[in-house]
């Protein structure tokens, strides 16, 4: 099914046709697979123009680490110094819709002034609710990431018993706050939070089971990241049980993508783009076949 998601500035995105690829933009010093990489404003735009060249339908901004293990809670002042300046030049040079990835209100409605498009919450909504009077004001889209834990502390939780059914349920109260706050259906993409709360198990059942989040949730588009994951580094374990370095997961991460977009997925989030837009050209082929023939 082809749909539009409706970000700001009355543009929209067609989702269905083909999957879309969003790529990721670390501005900040402790990411776990590039931090510190594009702290300056000239890496940073140079990396995105280098990623949209590549094929990325999207750029994802984000200015605070949500790794594993990270720092506390970055103060929205110090986010908004990371991000907005990037934002800015983005929207100036390129046509692709710019999202921030931010769990604050405050760096929400900045940001969306700076020029982004969408606002991405691995909070979907829980950490702080303004976000979506904020995308409610501006008509921007809008992801709700499914994640477990506070801020500061997403990882190392006990596992829940039923991952999908925790998924679906979280979920469907993040959709209905964004609507009673004047959200649109059809701005609200969701994501299922590949490695936030869940078990290495959990992770890849999630990824088996895609599709029936999809069926739950037949008004909306799905977008997945699983991109360099530490889920992934510990399936390609050495002997002695060490995961595989963040730089040596993307076969393997390619190989989560492909199984993601068969399983239905419309979206992926990614650090590797070039590789991410010809695996998702491959697999949609594959996919189309297999609906109609």
């Amino acid at each position: 099914m082809i749909r539009e998601w409706r970000i700001a500035s009355g543009r929209k995105l067609l989702v269905g046709e083909r999957t879309l690829v969003m790529g990721v933009l670390n501005v900040t010093p402790d990411s776990f697979s590039d931090g510190g990489e594009f702290l300056s404003l000239d890496r940073a735009l140079a990396h995105a123009e280098q990623m949209i060249a590549e094929g990325a339908d999207m750029i994802d901004v984000g200015g605070e680490s949500t790794r594993p293990g990270g720092a506390a809670v970055v103060p929205a002042e110090e986010e908004l110094t990371r991000v907005l300046p990037v934002i800015e030049q983005l929207a100036q040079r390129f046509t692709v819709p710019i999202s921030i990835d931010t769990t604050k209100g405050a760096v929400a409605r900045a940001a969306l002034d700076a020029g982004a498009a969408i606002v991405n919450d691995i909070s979907a909504l829980r950490f702080d609710s303004k976000i979506a009077d904020e995308v409610a004001k501006s008509g921007a889209g809008l992801v709700l990431m499914h994640s477990r834990g506070v801020p500061g502390a997403l990882h190392g939780l006990a596992p829940v018993p039923d991952i999908l059914a925790e998924v679906t349920s979280s979920l469907r109260s993040s959709i209905a706050m964004a609507e009673q706050r004047g959200v649109r259906r059809n701005s609200i993409v969701i994501d299922p939070g590949i490695g936030f709360g869940k078990s290495q198990q959990q992770n890849i059942e999630l990824i088996a089971k895609l599709d029936q989040i999809v069926a739950a949730f037949p008004d909306f588009s799905l977008l997945i990241g699983t991109s360099r994951k530490s889920f992934i580094g510990r399936i390609l374990a050495d002997e002695n049980g060490n995961a595989a370095p963040v730089e040596e997961r993307l076969h393997a991460g390619m190989a989560t993508i492909t199984a993601a977009v068969l399983k239905g997925a419309h979206l992926v989030r990614v650090h590797d783009v070039k590789a991410a837009v010809e695996t998702v050209r491959v697999a949609d082929q594959i996919l189309k076949s297999s609906c109609c023939s």
